[in-house]
Formats: structure tokens, C-alpha cells, sequence
């Protein structure tokens, strides 16, 4: 019997380990289907998944992840449209149909029941929204399209909200009428606050439509506690009225973003970002470099953001897909730059994403020749770059050394231009997340080695383990991959062609495996469910025509079991710990991240299904990293200094000698969880002395700073309290508060200058006389050190150009060859397009580069404009008119040179002006050339007794659509002294303003526009012309125009001085008369402020000439000049702070030790001693825009003038009490609506009566930074005389009337019959002045009136068809552009379903027409099924993975990527 046993235990042995093999395979199932999904899903953590096939309107559901499904039970066939799953219900989900019958699953898909609705869902990509309290699960917004078919053959549509408490199972109720988005405020998990549990947010407009479009300007955002019953609140967001034009409203991680646009007048379609953090607080998010980060409609995208950061990606070129990222401060409303020239696509879709469940851990890619891509359209060379700590810096991606062959690589790894590059958001390839999944650590990506990326299909499979540190590749060729069993197993699948196997590893990508599932197919889809814990897997893909089978679909779900392979569970002993993050960047936001994760070489599985893989965090002790300036406070380098005195609670100083425990300066970044007691303590109160902190209501403190040398440059940074200061020993000083405190940048360097960024308010550059240079992007919180290519220019040449839409673009005018003697010294320009980090030559033997473009001169944003000397040889400044200076315009960064000008003696930049000085060598004189576009120029036109033939000239202003010129008519051995002529509105001919206007031997004219209120300018003329030559002393007088140079008039003078008693001088040659321009220690101590309309200042005297300086008195008026009053006697410096609630004077006569100050205008003064030594004020400084109550004298003493003396002025403490303002009902606050035009024979200035918002001048409180009414036109005027000016070639006569000017003749009529004009006019001796709008009247400016040529007379079959043809063309070019402007250069890209409202702009023939499309859906019902399938298939599609709390992959943050697309 023995040998018979042992046969069959031999037996069973053979077939125990068949069994064993057979049970280690892999186990498969196919299902075939007529149609790709459209949604394809798992209803979180269950084995439920959802298949949507949009096109036959069905849905498939399969309880086993896949591996059999069944239709819908309860759903009739073909009338699915939409599924939606419930967020935070797992067993909930809804189908929505074209109709108002709709159904429901409570179930996970096994039943579903109908509920029905009273009008259609709207044509949006997420038509409801959820709460995401578990108790209120049921509470849901549900948004749908009512169409009214009333009206004749046609419907009007407009968008309402409804909403049910029980999912739909009660009847739903109106929530509110005429909206585009509503909202739960609690409606994410991450975003935290205690509002009202049943607050909604409606993006809605205030207005009714009965034409299906709405103005912008009637969207706003509004909210409820009560549904919209009794509590309806518009949310102004802190600007009052000014809170409309909303187009989105997201909630984005932690914070509530709200777009709007700027409907401000003037407004070029900046876009507004309003974040909160608690529903309660509004803050604008401020962007560095404002022109360049300037948000436009259409051009930026919130990406991916985490709980402690906001990420927004800005389109800074048009007719581009190169973006810059921008990343928050904790609270979303600071941002700073990330990275640059970041991958976009025309959708608005950034290559951007953060690792899953790993802080702070990012990949991107970056557009390695922006500038060829930008200028030319070359190709895009795409790199890939990783950041380890929250966006603060960026790394490539070092590649591994051998392929997946074993091979070595072509290149270095260790060289820069030998990185791995991978695909990204832009190009999907699979559903979900590109990179990672909740997998720990595991990163999977298709990319290439080399300089730069490489085209998909030329692309290998790459997989990190540790989170993107090092690299290894895994397979050759593109795969779709995908993780399973918390990474235990990993799956790719051939993404090239068609293929019947996959490949698996279940050593963490160290060997792999195939399998053969038995059908061959083009894969579109891998995935697993979304917490990737499951060894469950589906692949979705189209079999080939060749390998159909009858019968049977052509799209297959093929179902993959890997659990069989292996039976046992891993124990502990299996596991290890794995810390995400580089040694370098180990600790972010205070603490290390691990997570248990298996070992490589261990064969079992983990099995921990539907658990998300656990994060462990170890604090680090707190360091310098881990703390945030604290309020009051502002960074200076690494350092956070006070803004200025410290508020204290009442009570707490009694007495100047007490002290206090004060802020540190510091705060721990709130959510930050550092230990502190094991580390730095930054935040700990410390005890200051009570002469710190804020004064008592009432008082004015003061602060004295002695510098070591003379100030010879300072200026503040535009809407910026931090100031520089330049000493003559070649130091530079800044404060960052007002002058309370200053600290010496970079001691041991010798700076020659520095440059404030002409059109960016946060930067600045400290030239030193070496080729380094300091630039800082943050207005001087921190510097960096940068090499400029050559040392700076010795000649007196302005060393830096900037561009005004480009804030990198730079143009540096070095010296070269200019050490010892110098045979070849000369200059050479540099252009940069990255802040200076690399930089390339534009020309040498130059003497002015700039850019071409300017802020309203929008000529090619890349070209260059060159002052180039013909003959390049030599010594440069020896150079005489006998080597021609050219003028050469460069295209596309100067490659493309063409020569405008033989010879020049400079150009200038106005404006909308470029204006050229031509130099006509057999004349000897000069031609102005004027041009608009920067490449056709015509010739200026003067008057010809003043034709500039061996006169200077300056350029003046040009701010009301004409040039400003002062041409000198008197020069040594006569004193200095010119005529004003005012150009047309092209520029190219000019007439004569005003004769015998004052300017100096440096060029510079007594000429002053006053700020705010165009039109109004003072000058000093000179009064006797005849004598002056012959006596060398000029007579000087004041005059005013109030019709920008039409006329000129004497400033009339007050009838009693600053004490109540008569001028001496009063019979009718006295007049007012006022120091100018030319006199001034400080050019920007100007008569007007830009905040106070009408408000104007100036020294002077009464008398029938201007008086020596000392003899004068200070004047002010607040009526934009028509009347005056004296102030004070004596000359005294003044400056205006907290939009004139503030004047500040300083005697200037002679040293002082103490200011006057008056909170009324000047009816009363009040004197403030601020020291014992008595200094000499030369000049008193405060913010550009004099919105601040804290000034700075800066003098010397008399005794030591080398020294430097500024004096900190602080008068907040004055009041605390702020200034009522009441918008909407200007005049009953403290504030008034003023006229220029108040009481004065001049009703109207520029045709119009304009009316413009003010403090009261007795109201005694805080203006501050609170919005003011926009200025408002109340109507336009008949014209008047005042309305027009002297044509071309004609004067003003004694009589006042223009007359020819004898010898000329009048320019030619102009019958262009511009703007669809019926008639056009011969010319006359006036001309309308070009800014004036005037109505009616008078208009000496008309000739004989003639017919304009063109047919006048149709049909009315004809006009019938003009206007309803194109009506029909209209609705179909409105359909295709719904359809298609979304996927437009550059889609806003905020999450929740849409990119914004609907409704009506004025941007284009196809944008008028935004109110068509839904006029066309109500009026042919466009196929609901097609319209879904498109959006859904590409955007709504794609799976979400729930979970990690710090990088939020929500509903939201789901839409966010994919959900606009349509």
C-alpha cells in the first residue's frame, strides 16, 4: 500500500502547486460598451462605481469596481444628461436630465427614484451645490434655466436657484431670481469659519432682463442667512458701491475668492481678487509689480492651493499662454512672485500641481524661450522644475543615470541643461491627478531627458518614490499608470498604441511583470478607486475596427484583480517609516511629515481598504522660517520693524517714563504648528519705554535722525510707506515707516544712484559704481545682489530703462573701455527680459535705449529705440555733430533694425506721443517729428516766425490729448525765455498758447499743470520782453488758464492779507503772482495734490510783478485758482497729507525748529516744536499719494551742513475719529461734492460741469485710505468760446479774435468724414479743443457745411435685410462663440462650475453678442445630450481624491482644474 500513498500524495502535491501558480495570476473581466463615458466614477470608499454614457443618455452601475455592470434600475433609457455624486454622502447621487424629471440614488446607483423640478438645469458645469455640515447633507442648491417663450418667435432666458432641506424629498422653494452661481458658505471641509450655518453666497445681478443679457456692472455678490427671505445683504467687499461687476465666486481651500471686474472709470479690465478667510473680513489681494500682475479678464487661473497658501498664475503677455505664478501669505491677500514664464494652455490650464498628501511639494513647468515664444511664436521648449517648500524656490528635477534597460544615459545628470522634463496639467492623458496619487510618496510621470520636453509620443515612463527627489526610469514609452494598495502595486498601461497586456510591480517599481487580459485595445482610462487602497483596477479603451466582434461594443472596461497574487497580509515588521520631504526642506510650516509605508522587498499586501493612508507629524523647534511680521509691523531684509508708534490699550501709559509690554515685531504663521519651546521665541511680548507706543488723542510725536552726509536723492515707493535716501558719501538709507526708523543698506558698497521702476511700484534698483547692482521686488523688504554686463556709464546717461506692461523687461546703458584713458570709451546697451539675469546686447557707441512702448503710447511691446552714432570708433565723448547720431527702431528685441532717422538730437516719450528732434544738417536746424505707432512719423507744423531752427525746446505734458511745447525764443546773451505751443490731437501741428513764457539755463519752464483737474495750468511769463535783454533782469508774472492754454488770465489776488489788512498794492495792474518750477530745491513739491481736488499752495506776493523769494508770502486757494487767500506770511515750504485733512508748513526763509500745521485748510495754524537745534528745512516729504498723516522734514543744521537732519512728524494721534462717508448719499457726511465752476462765471471747464468728492474743510477727522466718490460728469455744456482755440498758423489779436497770421495760409479742409459723420465742415480760424466735450452752441470751428460722399437712401427691403440678416448671423456666431470662448486665449479660472455670469461687454462684434446664445438655446432647445457630452466628457470627468487636509482635492479644487472647459 506504501507505494500507492506515495503516488497520491504526489498527486495532490502536483496539484496544490498548480493551484498555487494559477491563484498567483492576476484575474480579469471585460464588459463592452457602444460609447466612451462621459463621468466615470466611485462613490467614495465603496466598490460602487457609475458609468455614464452621455451619448445614448444611459447610465451603467457596477457594485464590484468594475467587473460587471448593469443599467440604472428605475432610469428610462436615453434621458441622462448630467450625474452628479453627493460630496459628502456616499450613498447619494443624482442624475439630471434635459427635462424637469430627475433621479435620485440613496443606495450607491442599485435603485433610483425620480423628483421633479420646475424648470431644467442650467447649461452649467455643477447645477447644484452641496453643504458639507453632516446634519444638513439634504440641504441643496439646485440651479436652473427658465425661459419666457412669450415673446414673438423667441425665447428670453435667465438663470434661478432652488432649494431643498431633504434632498430633494420636500418641495423645493425659490431661492433667488437672475443668478449665475449660488453657494453654501459651508460647502468645503477645509474652509473654516462660524458663520451662520444656512449663509449662501449668490453671484446674481440687481437687475431684471428682457433680453436674456445683463450689463456687467448689475452682477454682484450677494448673501443670506434666511434662503433669501427677509435677510438679503449685498456683500461690498469693502469698497462700498464699487463691489460690482462680479464674474466668479469660488471657495478655494481656506479661503472665499471673489473676481470682480474694475468698473471704475478709465479702467482698462483690471481684474479684482477678494479673498476671506472667515466670511466676515474682505481684503483685495495685492499683486507685486502692479503693471505686470495687473489681473486682466480672461488671464489668470487659481491653481491648486493649500491651507496655508493661495496660488494664482497671471497671463502677463497677450496673445500669449506664458503665465507667472504668484503665491499668498497666509491669509490670501499678499502675494509674490512664485515662478516665471509658467506653461499654460489656451483653456487657461496651468502646469502646476501639488504632490498629494506631501506639504509644500509642487511640480511645474516653465517656458524656457518665453521670449521666442512671445516675439516670434517659436515652438515651446518646456522644462520641468520642483519646489520642496510651498513655491519659495524651484529645482529641476535631477534624472536617474540609467534607463530602464540598464543603459547610461546620453548626458550628464549633473549638468543643468540634463534634467528630466515631464508632461503635465496642460496635456492629460488619464483621469485624476497627473503625478501623484494618496499613495505615500509614490510619483509617477511620461517625460524626457535632456535641455528640454520632448513630444509626448517620443516620451519614457518615470516613477520617484520619494516624492520627486531622485528619479529612475521605469518603462520606455508613454504609460498611463496608476497606484493600488496604498502602492504596494503599481500598474502602466502601453499609452501608445494598441496593446492586450499590462504591466504591474509589486516591489515598488523595482521588477515588473505582464499580464495578458485578452482583448486588445487603445487604453484612455486607468484607474482604481480614488483612495488608490484597493489591488482592484479598470482599464477604459476603443478596440480597433479589426478586432471588433459582432455584436459586441467598441469600447471595453476591463477589469484587473491583483489580489490573488499574493495571501499574505503585511504585519508590522512589513512596514517602514517614510519621511516626504528633502533633508534641505525637511520642516515646513513647522513640522515634519511620515507616513507608515511598506518596504520594498516584503511580497505581501497591505489590504487597508478604503483608509487613507495616515500622515504623522514631528514638530521642529520654531525657527526664523516659522514667524510672520505681526500687524503694525512691515519687513525690512530680516527684520520686522514697527510701521510706526505701537497702539496700547488705553490706560496702560500714564506717564512718558513708564513702560509697557509690547509686540515683538513677530507672530507664529497661524497654522503653524513649531514647537517654541524648543526653539526660537520670537513672538514673546518684550517691555518697551511708553514714548514707543501711540500717543494720547490729540498729540503729535516726532523722531530726529542725523545722517552722516548731505541728502542729495530720496523718494518714497509708490503707495508705500518706505522711503531711500542717497547720501553724498555714496550711502544709501531706507526707512520702511515713515521715517521713524532708518537702517543703511549694503554699508560696504558705493552706490552712484538708485532707480525707483518708473511703472512698478515694488521695485527698485541701487546702483553701485561697479557692475553690481541691487534690485529689490518687494518694495525693499529684501535686496539681492545682481551683475549688470557692464560697469555703469560715466557720461551723464540714464543708466536703467523700463518697460510700463513688463516689469522684468530692463534696458542697462553701461560704459565700456573707459578705464585710463579711454581711446574707445563709450556706451553700450543691454536689454533684459528677467529682472537682469541674463542679459544680451542691443547696440554700442549708443546714447539713449529705451523701450518703445510707454503707458499709453501701445506701440510693439518688443521693440527697442536706439540713439546710435554712425561711426563707431573711438572716444565717444569727443564725439561733435560731424558723426551723426541715428535713430534706429529695433523689432523683436532688436534683431529686426530699421533705420527711422538719419540724424537726431534726441526723442522723448509723451504720452501717447513719440516725439523725435531731427537734426537737417544744410539748414542747421531742427524738424520735430511726431508718431503714434512708433514706426510712421510725420513732420510738426509750426507757426513760421517760430520754427525751432537753432532754438531749444522742452517737452511739457500731455495729459489732455495734445503736446505741450516750450520753444526758446530769447537765449545768451539774452536771458532764457520761450513761447508754449499746444499741438492738434495727432501732434503734428502746433499753434501758439502763450508768448514769453519763463524757463532757466537748464531747460526747465515755470510751467505746472495742476494735478487732478485737467485742464488747469500756471506759468510765469515774462513781462518785459524789450527791456530784459538790454538789463539782464526779468520781470516775472503769474497766469492761469482754466481751458488747457486757451486763455490765460492773472491770478486774482485776495483783497486782505494772512492779518486782516489791505494790500498796498490794489488798483488794477496788481494780481497774484507765485514762485515756479524753475525755483524749486524739490521739483515734486508741486502747488496741487492728487488728493485733494482743487486744493493749490504756492508762495508769492500781490503786486504788479513777482517779488524776491524772501519778500514773499504763502498763498493757498481751493478753487482750483480762481481766488486766493493768504495763509501765512513769510515763505514757508508746505506739503498736504491725509487728502488735505493735514496741511504741514515749515518756515523757508530761514533755520526753524518748529512747523505749522491746521486740520481746516488753513483758517487756523497750529505750531509744533519738534527739538531745541534749529535746523534748515529743505523740503518736507510725506507718501506720493498725501493720504498719510506722518511727514518728514529734511534739512541740516546751520552749523554743520554736511550733516543731514530728518525729522519723523507724526500727527496721527491728532483724532482717532474717521470720516464719515456716505457714497450713495454724498453731502450729508463729511464730505462734499465741489465744482471747479462753483459760483464762477465759467460754468463749465472742458465742455462739461464735473463734480468732485472732498472732506468738508471743518470736519476735523481720518480720511485714510477709504475709497472717495468717483468724479461725476452732471452734464455736458453748450459750447462757449472757452471751448476752442486758435487754429494752425493763427493768433490772437488784441481784440481777442484769431486771426491769420500775415505771410501764411490756413491748413487745407479736412473731409475724411471720420465716425460715420453726415456732413463734414471747412476749416476756420479756431479749432475745438480736442478734450473738451461740448454739446450744441456755439462753433466758430465749422465752415460751409457739405454732404459727406456715400449712399444715403436705401430700400426698405433693404434695411430689413441689414438688420435681420445679420441678426440670424449673429445667433449662430453667438452659439459657436458660447461654445467657444471658453476655450479662448486664457479662461478666468476659478473653481465652482463656471468662469463667471452671463452677461452683455463691449470687447468685439462676437461679445456684444453674449445674450445671443441664450436667446438661441430657449429658441431651438440646442441638443441638451451634445452640449453635456462635450463638457462633461473632457472636464467633469475626471475623478476626485478626497482627503489630506493640506492639499484639499475636493469638489472645488476638482473643478478647479478640469471643470471649465466648456
Amino acid at each position: 500500500m506504501a507505494p500507492l500513498h506515495r503516488t497520491a500524495l504526489l498527486l495532490w502535491t502536483l496539484f496544490f502547486s498548480f493551484t498555487l501558480i494559477a491563484a498567483q495570476e492576476p484575474q480579469s473581466a471585460i464588459s463592452y460598451f457602444d460609447n466612451l463615458p462621459a463621468r466615470l466614477f466611485f462613490f467614495d470608499d465603496t466598490a460602487s462605481v457609475v458609468y455614464h454614457d452621455v451619448v445614448e443618455g444611459n447610465l451603467h452601475v457596477s457594485q464590484d469596481e468594475g467587473k460587471s455592470w448593469v443599467l440604472a434600475s428605475g432610469i428610462p433609457t436615453g434621458q441622462v444628461t448630467m450625474v452628479i455624486e453627493h460630496p459628502f454622502d456616499n450613498h447619494i447621487a443624482f442624475a439630471l436630465t434635459r427635462g424637469t424629471t430627475h433621479y435620485q440614488t440613496e443606495d450607491r446607483g442599485k435603485t433610483w427614484r425620480p423628483f421633479t423640478m420646475p424648470i431644467p438645469p442650467a447649461m452649467v458645469g455643477k447645477p447644484l451645490s452641496f453643504h458639507s455640515d453632516p446634519t444638513k447633507y439634504g440641504y441643496i442648491l439646485y440651479q436652473g434655466t427658465q425661459c419666457d417663450k412669450s415673446s414673438g418667435w423667441g425665447a428670453v432666458c435667465h438663470d434661478e436657484t432652488y432649494y431643498t432641506k431633504d434632498a430633494f424629498g420636500d418641495d423645493p422653494q425659490l431661492l433667488l431670481s437672475e443668478t449665475s452661481r449660488c453657494q453654501f458658505a459651508h460647502s468645503s471641509a477645509d474652509f473654516k469659519h462660524d458663520a451662520h450655518p444656512d449663509l449662501i453666497y449668490c453671484v446674481a445681478f440687481d437687475s431684471t432682463t428682457t433680453t436674456g443679457g445683463h450689463a456687467l456692472s448689475s452682477s454682484r455678490l450677494f448673501s443670506s442667512t434666511d434662503f433669501f427671505g427677509k435677510d438679503i445683504r449685498v456683500e461690498e467687499l469693502g469698497i462700498g458701491k464699487n463691489a460690482r461687476g462680479v464674474l466668479a465666486f469660488a471657495i478655494v481651500s481656506k479661503f472665499a475668492v471673489v473676481a470682480l471686474k474694475d468698473m471704475s472709470p478709465g479702467n482698462n479690465g483690471e481684474m479684482l481678487l477678494y479673498v476671506s478667510v472667515d466670511t466676515r473680513n474682505w481684503a483685495k489681494a495685492q499683486f507685486p509689480h502692479a503693471s505686470s500682475a495687473r489681473l486682466r479678464e480672461n488671464a489668470y487661473t487659481i491653481v491648486e492651493s493649500t491651507t496655508h497658501s493661495l496660488a494664482v498664475d497671471v497671463l502677463l503677455q497677450d496673445q500669449s499662454t506664458v503665465g507667472t505664478l504668484f503665491v499668498s501669505n497666509s491669509n490670501g491677500t499678499f502675494f509674490v512672485e512664485s515662478l516665471k514664464d509658467t506653461n499654460r494652455n489656451e483653456m487657461g490650464y496651468v502646469d502646476y500641481e501639488n504632490l498629494y498628501g506631501v506639504d509644500g511639494v509642487g511640480l511645474a513647468n516653465v517656458v524656457a524661450n518665453a521670449e521666442e515664444v512671445e516675439g516670434r511664436h517659436a515652438p515651446k521648449q518646456l522644462q520641468t522644475k520642483i519646489t520642496f517648500d510651498d513655491g519659495r524656490t524651484w529645482s529641476r528635477l535631477t534624472p536617474p543615470t540609467h534607463d530602464s534597460e540598464g543603459k547610461r544615459i546620453s548626458c550628464n545628470p549633473r549638468d543643468e541643461d540634463c534634467s528630466l522634463h515631464l508632461h503635465s496639467v496642460t496635456l492629460p492623458h488619464n483621469f485624476g491627478r497627473v503625478f501623484s496619487s494618496p499613495a505615500p510618496g509614490f510619483v509617477m510621470g511620461v517625460g524626457s531627458i535632456g535641455s528640454y520636453l520632448q513630444p509626448y509620443d517620443e516620451c519614457d515612463t518615470f516613477l520617484s518614490t520619494d516624492a520627486g527627489i531622485h528619479w529612475q526610469m521605469v518603462r520606455m514609452d508613454a504609460h498611463k499608470y496608476e497606484f493600488g494598495d496604498q502602492g504596494s502595486i503599481m500598474v502602466v498601461v502601453n499609452d501608445e498604441e494598441g496593446v492586450d497586456s499590462v504591466r504591474y510591480s509589486s516591489d515598488l517599481g523595482q521588477t515588473w511583470k505582464s499580464f495578458n487580459y485578452g482583448v486588445k485595445l487603445r487604453a484612455r482610462v486607468l484607474t482604481t478607486v480614488p483612495d488608490s487602497t484597493s489591488q482592484k483596477f479598470m482599464i477604459v479603451g476603443q478596440i480597433a475596427k479589426k478586432d471588433q466582434v459582432a455584436g459586441k461594443g467598441r469600447y471595453a472596461v476591463v477589469f484587473l484583480d491583483f489580489a490573488p497574487m499574493r495571501t499574505r497580509k503585511c504585519t508590522d515588521d512589513d512596514f517602514e517609516r517614510f519621511y516626504v520631504r528633502s533633508m534641505n526642506h525637511e520642516c515646513l510650516m513647522g513640522h515634519k511629515q511620515w507616513y507608515r509605508r511598506r518596504k520594498a522587498n516584503v511580497d505581501c499586501y497591505v489590504g487597508d481598504k478604503y483608509n487613507d493612508p495616515v500622515v504623522h507629524e514631528e514638530n521642529c523647534p520654531c525657527g526664523d522660517q516659522d514667524y510672520e511680521c505681526d500687524y503694525n509691523f512691515v519687513r525690512v531684509g530680516s527684520q520686522c520693524v514697527p510701521a510706526g508708534p505701537e497702539p496700547i490699550p488705553a490706560g496702560v501709559c500714564t506717564s512718558p517714563g513708564q513702560t509697557y509690554m509690547g509686540s515683538s515685531g513677530y507672530r507664529l504663521i497661524p497654522g503653524n504648528t513649531c514647537d517654541r519651546d524648543s526653539g526660537l521665541k520670537k513672538d514673546e511680548r518684550t517691555q518697551k519705554p511708553c514714548s514707543a507706543a501711540q500717543p494720547s488723542e490729540g498729540q503729535v510725536t516726532h523722531q530726529t535722525f542725523e545722517f552722516p552726509a548731505p541728502v542729495v536723492q530720496f523718494a518714497y515707493f509708490k503707495q508705500s510707506t518706505t522711503i531711500l535716501v542717497r547720501l553724498g558719501d555714496s550711502s544709501i538709507w531706507q526707512s520702511s515707516n515713515e521715517g521713524y526708523t532708518w537702517e543703511q543698506i549694503h554699508p560696504e558698497e558705493r552706490f552712484v544712484i538708485f532707480y525707483h521702476h518708473g511703472f512698478s511700484n515694488d521695485r527698485a534698483y541701487l546702483i553701485t559704481n561697479s557692475r553690481r547692482y541691487y534690485y529689490t521686488t518687494d518694495t525693499g523688504k529684501t535686496w539681492t545682489a545682481a551683475e549688470a554686463p557692464a560697469a555703469p556709464n560715466t557720461f551723464g546717461l540714464q543708466i536703467l530703462h523700463f518697460h510700463p506692461s513688463k516689469s522684468d523687461y530692463l534696458i542697462w546703458s553701461g560704459g565700456s573701455g573707459c578705464s585710463g584713458f579711454g581711446d574707445n570709451c563709450h556706451v553700450e546697451a543691454y536689454y533684459s527680459r528677467d529682472n537682469g539675469k541674463n542679459w544680451k546686447l542691443i547696440d554700442t557707441y549708443v546714447r539713449n535705449c529705451a523701450w518703445a512702448r510707454d503707458a499709453e503710447l501701445l506701440v510693439d511691446p518688443n521693440q527697442i529705440i536706439c540713439e546710435s552714432y554712425k561711426n563707431k570708433e573711438g572716444s565717444q565723448r569727443f564725439f561733435q555733430m560731424d558723426n551723426p547720431l541715428e535713430l534706429i527702431g529695433g523689432q523683436d528685441f532688436f534683431n529686426k533694425k530699421t533705420k527711422l532717422f538719419d540724424h537726431v538730437v534726441g526723442f522723448a516719450k509723451f504720452a501717447e506721443y513719440l516725439i523725435v528732434a531731427e537734426y537737417q544738417a544744410q539748414r542747421q536746424s531742427l524738424d520735430l517729428q511726431v508718431s503714434l505707432d512708433g514706426r510712421s512719423f510725420a513732420s510738426g507744423l509750426f507757426p513760421p516766425n517760430m520754427r525751432p531752427d537753432q532754438h531749444a525746446y522742452t517737452i511739457l505734458e500731455s495729459s489732455t490729448k495734445s503736446v505741450f511745447l516750450h520753444v526758446t525764443i530769447s537765449e545768451p546773451p539774452n536771458p532764457w525765455w520761450g513761447n508754449i505751443l499746444k499741438s492738434n490731437s495727432n501732434g503734428t501741428y502746433f499753434g501758439l498758447s502763450m508768448e514769453g513764457v519763463n524757463r532757466n539755463e537748464a531747460g526747465y519752464v515755470d510751467f505746472e499743470k495742476m494735478i487732478g483737474l485737467d485742464g488747469i495750468a500756471l506759468i510765469n511769463v515774462v513781462s518785459n520782453p524789450h527791456e530784459a535783454p538790454l538789463t539782464g533782469r526779468k520781470d516775472i508774472q503769474s497766469r492761469i488758464t482754466h481751458n488747457d492754454g486757451g486763455t490765460w488770465k492773472r491770478l486774482i489776488p485776495p483783497m486782505t492779507d494772512s492779518q486782516g489788512n489791505p494790500y498796498v498794492c490794489n488798483h488794477v495792474k496788481c494780481a497774484l503772482h507765485v514762485h515756479g518750477y524753475t525755483e524749486r530745491y524739490d521739483a515734486r513739491a508741486t502747488y496741487s495734490t492728487p488728493s485733494v481736488p482743487g486744493l493749490l499752495m504756492a508762495v508769492g506776493n500781490v503786486g504788479e510783478s513777482l517779488a524776491e523769494y524772501t519778500e514773499s508770502d504763502t498763498f493757498l486757494s481751493r478753487d482750483a485758482g480762481f481766488t486766493w487767500e493768504e495763509v501765512h506770511k513769510d515763505a514757508h515750504l508746505w506739503e498736504f497729507g491725509d487728502s488735505g485733512s493735514i496741511l504741514v508748513m515749515a518756515n523757508d526763509e530761514e533755520p526753524t525748529d518748529n512747523v505749522l500745521f491746521s486740520t481746516d485748510e488753513g483758517l487756523n495754524w497750529r505750531e509744533y516744536q519738534f527739538g531745541g537745534e534749529k535746523i534748515r528745512v529743505k523740503a518736507i516729504v510725506t507718501v506720493p499719494s498725501d493720504t498719510s498723516r506722518r511727514f518728514i522734514l529734511m534739512g541740516y543744521y546751520p552749523r554743520s551742513p554736511a550733516v543731514s537732519v530728518a525729522v519723523h512728524l507724526d500727527f496721527s494721534s491728532l483724532t482717532f475719529k474717521k470720516c464719515a462717508l456716505s457714497i450713495e448719499d454724498p453731502g450729508h457726511d463729511d464730505f462734499e461734492l465741489w465744482s471747479p465752476s462753483e459760483e464762477r462765471s465759467e460754468r463749465c471747464l472742458f465742455g462739461r460741469q464735473t463734480l468732485y468728492h472732498r472732506r468738508k474743510r471743518d470736519a476735523n477727522c481720518v480720511v485714510g485710505d477709504q475709497p472717495k466718490a468717483e468724479e461725476k460728469v452732471v452734464h455736458n455744456c453748450a459750447c462757449d468760446w472757452s471751448d476752442f482755440e486758435c487754429e494752425f498758423n493763427h493768433y490772437k489779436n488784441e481784440e481777442g479774435k484769431c486771426v491769420l497770421v500775415p505771410g501764411t495760409q490756413s491748413l487745407a479742409d479736412d473731409d475724411s468724414c471720420r465716425n460715420d459723420e453726415d456732413f463734414w465742415f471747412g476749416r476756420t480760424a479756431y479749432r475745438k479743443i480736442p478734450y473738451s466735450t461740448c454739446e450744441g452752441g456755439i462753433r466758430p470751428d465749422r465752415g460751409e457745411q457739405h454732404v459727406c460722399p456715400g449712399i444715403k437712401a436705401h430700400s426698405a427691403f433693404f434695411w430689413a435685410m441689414v438688420i435681420c440678416v445679420p441678426f440670424l448671423f449673429a445667433a449662430l456666431a453667438g452659439w459657436w462663440y458660447y461654445r467657444k470662448r471658453e476655450l479662448g486665449s486664457g479662461s478666468i479660472r476659478l473653481p465652482g462650475g463656471d468662469t463667471g455670469p452671463r452677461f452683455s461687454r463691449d470687447s468685439g462684434i462676437l461679445s456684444t453678442l453674449a445674450s445671443v446664445p441664450w436667446f438661441v438655446v430657449g429658441l431651438a432647445g440646442i441638443a441638451w445630450g451634445y452640449v453635456a457630452s462635450t463638457f462633461d466628457n473632457v472636464s467633469a470627468g475626471f475623478r476626485q481624491r478626497g482627503g489630506y487636509r493640506t492639499v484639499p482635492v475636493d469638489e472645488d479644487a476638482q473643478i478647479l482644474r478640469f471643470e471649465d472647459e466648456e
